[in-house]
């Protein structure tokens, strides 16, 4: 090889050439450590036009700059993502950079719909589960309430507003809604009455008794008004309770009616 002009040329092209790599390198990585590139602006957006009701944009940021590492060139996007989006309220959150100093987050928050099961959760409008402070959510109204088998939720969603519009017509709205484990489907109405609609068996079970219900309900309430429950699971009927129901005893006679004596 020493004898070899050609490969010794080669090997010295090369070597230089990876010290001119290395110096490149150091030199980058010099400039990129310099003070100027430290994050100094986190600038908060939203996604879409709506306004972050329960997010604080100073809040936030002062929060996140403390676990974000790193500076404009080393910082990890996915990370800042990812500490944004552990945030309560956060359902989603997008990064970018711009120079020198500045990461541009943009956020999209969560909309509570209800509650979801008994552990303080919540059901958002898009079918997403999530925790955040429960007061905050029921600031403006009460929320109705949600339950169901884990990976239920938009499932849950979708048949609360179903119900929602076939009861407008007894101008009734859920006010909380539960799916069983055995799929079983149980409704609350602001009224106070519960129904069970009982198991999906076609595509048209729960629709077909929701309007049994509604054809018979005003009749029912004109001899009953304080209905609490009502099982819709009978094929061709139904069985109820009510505040003041009471039923005779079975082979009672029904006295008779007392009448004034006739005087001649």
């Amino acid at each position: 090889m020493w004898h070899d002009v050609k490969a010794l040329n080669a090997t010295a092209s090369g070597l230089f050439a990876l010290t001119i790599l290395a110096c490149i390198a150091s030199g980058v990585w010099w400039v990129s450590q310099r003070p100027m590139f430290n994050l100094r602006t986190i600038r908060i957006e939203n996604i879409g036009n709506d306004d972050l009701k329960h997010v604080n944009h100073l809040t936030l940021r002062n929060s996140a700059l403390g676990r974000i590492k790193g500076n404009f060139f080393t910082t990890n996007l996915d990370t800042v993502r990812q500490v944004f989006e552990a945030v309560p309220w956060v359902r989603r959150a997008t990064v970018r950079r711009e120079w020198p100093d500045q990461l541009i987050v943009a956020l999209e928050e969560h909309e509570a719909l209800g509650t979801w099961g008994e552990d303080g959760r919540l059901l958002s409008v898009k079918g997403d589960v999530f925790t955040a402070n429960l007061a905050e959510a029921e600031e403006d109204h009460a929320l109705p309430e949600f339950d169901g088998p884990e990976g239920s939720e938009k499932e849950v969603l979708s048949r609360y507003a179903e119900l929602r519009s076939w009861f407008a017509p007894l101008k009734l709205i859920p006010q909380a809604l539960s799916l069983s484990s055995r799929y079983a489907w149980t409704v609350r109405l602001d009224n106070g009455m519960s129904v069970a609609l009982g198991r999906e068996q076609t595509s048209a079970t729960l629709k077909e008794r929701v309007d049994r219900l509604v054809g018979i309900y005003p009749q029912l309430v004109e001899h009953l008004p304080n209905i609490d429950t009502i099982d819709m699971r009978y094929q061709n009927g139904l069985a109820l309770s009510a505040q003041g129901l009471k039923i005779p005893a079975e082979g009672a006679k029904p006295k008779p009616k007392k009448t004034a004596p006739k005087h001649n």
